[in-house]
């Protein structure tokens, strides 16, 4: 047998070339692996993000990227902590690494079920900068879809809460729902095909959170009224009004500038102007801008703000969210903070 070339650095001895190639292959491909990116996937262990977990471990080889997990623990039942180490353990079964099993505390503004919203996509926030991943995969499917578009519905908060979740949301498009388009039957049959153990969460069938009733008793009795089709119908809703959201989003940051004074405040006259739709939105960006919370800031809110520019009849100044106050001075409209 006639040993192969000599490797740079290597002692020309039968068999140690081809060893010290077969190190330095190994470890180029762990340079590849450990320079890939990174994407991780929000897991709680039920059906829909156990499914998704297994879809990105299986595509991950083939699209060149290093795929990881996170669970987080919410501490709201009794052995939280166990059942996250369990899903954590699932997730390195299926291959994912790094996993990550994070423990939160869920605070009270704004009712618990946005208390824990806040306090799990703080904790996803921070594993992504932890660990440098370029995006973090959310298991939401069309079920979840309109049951938000019908959530966005009873607030009354206008055509943006219709349009429910982007399929690529977060600061740089960090969050990621790939399975928006498919059904929560769909995604619980994957898991029951490869034996995927799965948890399903009490608190998704307890009727004191309004996600669950609408879940278990107003979307059954919207289809036994209207018929099947409901959920897609609601679905392609969202969609179609996220993209007149984005239009008129778009137009109202264009005319945002036409409608400042030289000093940057605004004109009433000038925002009188504005179509309805797009003079709000203007206005909802101010009171954003002046300190306003985007998350309490209400339909309700903004209104009452643009009386003072199309019913005014020396109205005092409005209360808004963040301690931001609204008036009207001599034409202008202040939005700051109070």
């Amino acid at each position: 047998m006639v040993p192969g070339p000599a490797v740079p650095g290597s002692s020309a001895v039968p068999g140690s070339s081809a060893a010290s190639g077969r190190t330095a292959v190994s470890a180029q491909r762990r340079y590849a692996r450990a320079s890939a990116p990174l994407v991780l996937v929000a897991c709680s262990g039920g059906a829909d993000s156990m499914a998704l977990a297994s879809a990105l471990a299986f595509e991950a080889p083939k699209l060149g990227i290093r795929a990881g997990g996170v669970t987080v623990d919410h501490g709201l039942q009794p052995g939280s902590d166990l059942r996250a180490e369990e899903v954590a353990l699932r997730l390195r079964e299926l291959g994912l690494d790094p996993v990550d099993s994070v423990a939160v505390t869920v605070g009270r503004e704004g009712g618990p079920e946005a208390a824990a919203r806040d306090a799990r996509y703080a904790a996803l926030d921070d594993a992504a900068a932890r660990h440098g991943a370029e995006a973090i995969l959310l298991g939401h499917t069309r079920d979840d879809q309109a049951e938000t578009v019908l959530l966005g519905l009873a607030r009354g908060s206008g055509i943006r809460s219709l349009s429910g979740m982007a399929a690529v949301s977060g600061a740089g498009g960090r969050y990621r729902r790939p399975f928006l388009q498919l059904d929560r039957q769909t995604a619980r049959k994957a898991c029951m095909v490869q034996s995927l153990p799965v948890w399903d969460d009490p608190h998704n069938a307890d009727p004191a959170y309004t996600r669950s009733r609408l879940r278990h008793e107003g979307l059954p009795a919207l289809e036994k009224a209207l018929g099947k089709g409901v959920v897609e119908a609601l679905a392609r809703t969202a969609q179609l009004s996220r993209d007149d959201a984005d239009a008129l989003d778009a137009w109202a940051r264009q005319a945002e500038a036409s409608v400042r004074d030289a000093a940057g405040l605004l004109e009433c006259a000038k925002l009188y102007a504005l179509p309805p739709a797009v003079r709000r939105r203007v206005l909802r960006q101010a009171a954003i801008e002046a300190g306003a919370p985007a998350g309490s800031l209400f339909a309700r809110h903004i209104e009452e703000v643009d009386r003072l520019i199309t019913g005014w009849r020396g109205q005092g100044a409005i209360n808004l969210p963040g301690k931001v106050v609204a008036q009207r001075q001599g034409g202008r409209l202040v939005i700051r903070q109070g």
